[in-house]
């Protein structure tokens, strides 16, 4: 394994990205560096009222995923290696799920202006899960604004992952199926898991 590496963990809602990231970062080392999307002030509304909430949800992420990315990543890079529990090119799947029309273009314009000043990964790890075992994480972690997720939402999200990462080349990916995996109480799941990435991390 490299001395120093990048690495970030994605998936659907519910999937595990942060456990994996605090556990990856325990058991390998670097920094941590963890999505702020509580701060999302229309985060709850959205949930509620998709359509009429979806712009202003998905504007405010992509600017503050852009200022976390552009001012950290950088800055940790230069003093060592990063596990971070989201991918900054991830927004967009986001985007195309929820926005349409004129306001998809404008969202476009502004990812592809952004997003050339943020770094790749050496490695993203996307965790996947059946929609069954999302929607009982979900519930068992009970955030007060995912209350109202629909199970087709959900399941749309899970499926925009997947065709995602089909086409995603920016950085090597390494699939993970979690829904038999329970790495937070099973400690062979976790050296299982562990073990996964730092071999995905030695071959580059």
């Amino acid at each position: 394994m490299n001395e120093t590496f990048y690495l970030a963990i994605e998936g659907p809602i519910g999937v595990g990205k942060t456990t994996l990231a605090r556990i990856l970062h325990e058991e390998l080392g670097g920094q941590l560096l963890l999505e702020v999307f509580e701060e999302n002030p229309f985060l709850s509304d959205f949930y509620g009222d998709r359509a009429r909430y979806a712009f202003q949800t998905q504007i405010f992420f992509l600017l503050s995923r852009y200022r976390q990315q552009y001012e950290m990543v950088p800055r940790t890079l230069a003093l060592g290696s990063l596990v971070s529990d989201y991918l900054f090119a991830k927004d967009r799947l986001f985007a195309r799920l929820n926005l349409g029309g004129d306001e998809l273009a404008v969202y476009e314009h502004m990812h592809a202006a952004l997003g050339e000043k943020i770094a790749a990964p050496d490695l993203v790890v996307h965790l996947r899960a059946s929609t069954d075992v999302l929607m009982n994480r979900i519930a068992t972690r009970d955030r007060s604004y995912e209350r109202t997720m629909s199970r087709q939402y959900i399941d749309e999200l899970r499926l925009a992952y997947e065709r995602f990462f089909a086409d995603y080349d920016q950085a090597p990916v390494l699939n993970v199926d979690s829904s038999a995996l329970d790495f937070v109480v099973n400690l062979d799941d976790r050296r299982t898991i562990v073990g996964l990435v730092r071999n995905a991390l030695q071959q580059g």
